[in-house]
């Protein structure tokens, strides 16, 4: 029995550090003022780039810092034309999805089935492991998942205690307010996307290098979508992010757990999914959504002839 509750913790764990990524990296985006819903493509395409990179280079490391990259310019993509051009943040968003998803579909038909030439992984602290319980646990976990939480912690640091910080949260929550006390508005926005998309490529390497050992399509499954989902539960706080995806990776495992008890897979399946489009109702729902934290700004194009 103890060795069921440790799995299903960690399976849990595992599927939770995607979900962290990439919501906190949402988190930044949206704080700017810059809905994004382009995450699940940057994923897709991020996941694809780190296994064809890693499968061709031999290095993981040289895989993460393309899939950061190529992810990073596609985010940039939107940046251009929704802080540039003034394009609508909702279409930008579905049509980059659709882009990155396409991409690494397309790209992705002739790698369906290979595995990574070598047998290195990503490390682990497996000198956790002797402690009691959830030493199992955390000492199967590899540097991804540490590495998740400490860029949350490090996000949320840097939005609530630093000077760049406040500028990003400032620009979220009232552009023309900042640009009159002399900050970069449309800087900051660029910045704040290409970050999320950085973030949503590490999520992408996550699932394609460490999740799993070779590549399939749909890698993504949706995670992306989740992932924005998140960010509204975690009311844009990098630190609520982590029990959130936390209690969104139950949700994942608790499919395949429950599948013993005659439950129906299919409805299993949709139980994250289920939960995401639960988050956003209710979201929508709220006529007002700055005492839930949203900033001001969300969603709405600025331009200085407007002031």
């Amino acid at each position: 029995m103890e060795l069921l509750i440790i799995s299903f913790f960690q399976r849990a764990m595992i599927n939770a550090v995607p979900l962290l990524f990439a919501s906190t990296g949402e988190i930044v985006t949206e704080r700017s003022g810059i809905l994004n819903l382009g995450v699940e493509g940057m994923m897709a395409l991020g996941a694809f780039i780190a296994f064809a990179v890693s499968f061709s280079t031999g290095s993981l490391l040289v895989g993460i810092l393309a899939a950061m990259g190529s992810s990073g310019l596609l985010a940039l993509v939107h940046g251009v034309a929704t802080i540039g051009f003034k394009a609508n943040q909702t279409v930008s968003g579905l049509a980059i999805t659709m882009v990155g998803v396409g991409l690494a579909g397309f790209w992705g038909k002739s790698f369906v089935g290979l595995k990574l030439p070598f047998p290195d992984r990503v490390p682990t602290l497996g000198f956790l492991t002797p402690i009691p319980f959830i030493g199992p646990v955390l000492g199967s976990l590899d540097l991804f998942f540490w590495g998740s939480l400490a860029l949350a912690a490090a996000t949320w640091f840097f939005l609530h205690r630093t000077t760049p910080g406040l500028w990003i949260r400032t620009v979220g929550e009232n552009p023309r307010a900042a640009e009159a006390q002399g900050l970069p508005v449309e800087t900051l926005r660029y910045g704040a996307v290409v970050f999320g998309g950085m973030a949503a490529g590490l999520a992408g390497a996550y699932l394609s290098l460490s999740m799993g050992s070779s590549w399939i399509e749909n890698t993504t499954g949706g995670r992306g979508w989740v992932a924005v989902a998140l960010t509204i539960l975690a009311l844009w706080n990098p630190l609520r992010a982590i029990w959130a995806a936390g209690l969104f990776g139950l949700l994942f495992v608790l499919q395949f757990t429950l599948q013993p008890f005659g439950i129906s897979s299919s409805l299993l399946e949709m139980l994250p999914y289920l939960a995401t489009l639960t988050v956003l109702v209710i979201d929508g729902l709220r006529r007002d959504h700055r005492h839930l934290g949203a900033p001001a700004s969300l969603g709405e194009p600025y331009s200085r002839e407007e002031r």
